[in-house]
């Protein structure tokens, strides 16, 4: 049963990545079949509650010659930093679960679609390393998470099915508030019992403890993070062309399916989602140093809630959805949707160039609060638009 369920996911892509990086569970449709929906009527439709943001899509054009040219100073800066945090991810996991599998149960990651995509792949790819002190037996998989909706149930059955007796790991990128988190620990509630026949798969670190793996963790939810700090992660700067030509998922109701995806066939040429591993995975068989024991935690710290508050109250945003911390986030959220105003910790700080100067040619407002906004060196504040101008 379980080699024609494994059988089975193998129908799906890997978006641009190889077939060996990843499984993509996703309902990949033309571009043509959704709604190209601009981004001040976007704000409207999601802000009013006409629509959720799931159920539209703006589809995404090609970075300019300069956020391309960021991209690249990001990655020769970031590079060695990723690979480090990543070869210390590997030997943790490897570190736990040595003992309890072996290549006919191996860990599975499961990825959140996207910004989980490029750690998941370079994570994937280091465990997979016959050379290294870290290689463990693993399969990847992505699947879509949508604020509101949840976990996509659909995709999370078929790999339980396909793995009964594998624990699973999930993987993101970094946190912004511990939104994520919430949201995955909500899907997963079902299975937070010792009589689930999956339990064992899910909460294999105790009752209540969720596997959430991040890069980054500035919200202090993750199970097991590469570090706390918000710093310019560099496949954060880029959208679909780091993350496997993949758009932002749309939410997909569990009897018709998996959730749906758009594969952005348009902009292959200036694709990096390959070549940012391939980069990361080279830098990282060449650190000097050996990898390190990282800490895992139980329970979330939520160590910026409060500060999250005050922002909330000072800015006089009833809806949280609308503040988007860390340098990641604060980006694609300027690229992605309608900001009112950045806020800095520093006016110079070398991690926001990019973030910087996308604000100079939309002529959106600064703010430099120093250490009142730390750990976070970038929040972007969503405009507050119910009806369109």
């Amino acid at each position: 049963m379980t080699n024609k369920m494994t059988q089975a996911l193998e129908k799906f892509g890997s978006g641009s990545y190889l077939p060996s990086d990843v499984t993509v569970l996703l309902d990949i449709v033309v571009k043509d079949a959704v709604a190209d929906v601009p981004v001040s009527q976007k704000e409207v439709l999601i802000q009013s509650g006409q629509r959720h943001y799931s159920d539209m899509l703006t589809l995404e054009q090609a970075p300019t010659a300069k956020h391309e040219q960021l991209y690249q100073q990001a990655l020769e800066q970031g590079a060695d930093r990723t690979a480090s945090d990543i070869a210390n991810l590997a030997y943790t996991l490897h570190d736990i679960f040595n003992e309890a599998i072996d290549d006919k149960q191996p860990l599975v990651l499961v990825s959140l679609v996207r910004a989980g995509l490029p750690i998941g792949v370079s994570l994937q790819r280091a465990l997979t390393d016959t050379s290294s002190a870290y290689r463990l037996p693993s399969v990847h998989y992505g699947i879509s998470i949508i604020r509101d909706r949840g976990l996509d149930t659909v995709a999370l059955q078929m790999i339980l099915s396909a793995y009964p007796n594998s624990p699973i790991v999930f993987v993101d990128g970094w946190t912004g508030k511990g939104a994520i988190y919430q949201e995955l620990a909500r899907s997963l509630e079902l299975f937070n019992d010792m009589n689930h026949a999956n339990f064992a798969n899910i909460f294999h670190r105790g009752e209540n403890v969720i596997p959430l793996l991040t890069l980054a963790d500035p919200a202090g939810v993750a199970w097991l993070a590469a570090s706390i700090d918000d710093w310019l992660i560099p496949s954060g700067l880029l959208n679909s062309t780091v993350s496997g030509l993949i758009s932002r998922t749309l939410y997909t109701e569990p009897q018709l399916g998996l959730h749906r995806s758009v594969f952005y066939d348009n902009l292959v040429s200036i694709d990096h989602s390959l070549a940012f591993i391939d980069h990361i995975d080279a830098a990282r068989q060449q650190l000097p140093t050996p990898p390190q024991r990282l800490p895992t935690f139980k329970q979330p710290r939520y160590q910026t809630a409060a500060l999250i508050d005050e922002l909330a109250t000072y800015y006089r945003i009833d809806n949280r959805n609308r503040i988007k911390p860390t340098i990641a986030e604060a980006t694609r959220a300027i690229l992605r949707r309608d900001p009112e105003r950045i806020l800095l910790a520093s006016a110079d700080h070398q991690d926001t160039v990019l973030l910087r100067h996308l604000c100079k040619e939309r002529d959106i407002a600064i703010s430099v609060l120093g250490a009142k906004i730390l750990p976070y060196q970038a929040i972007t504040l969503i405009k507050q638009r119910m009806t369109e101008s």
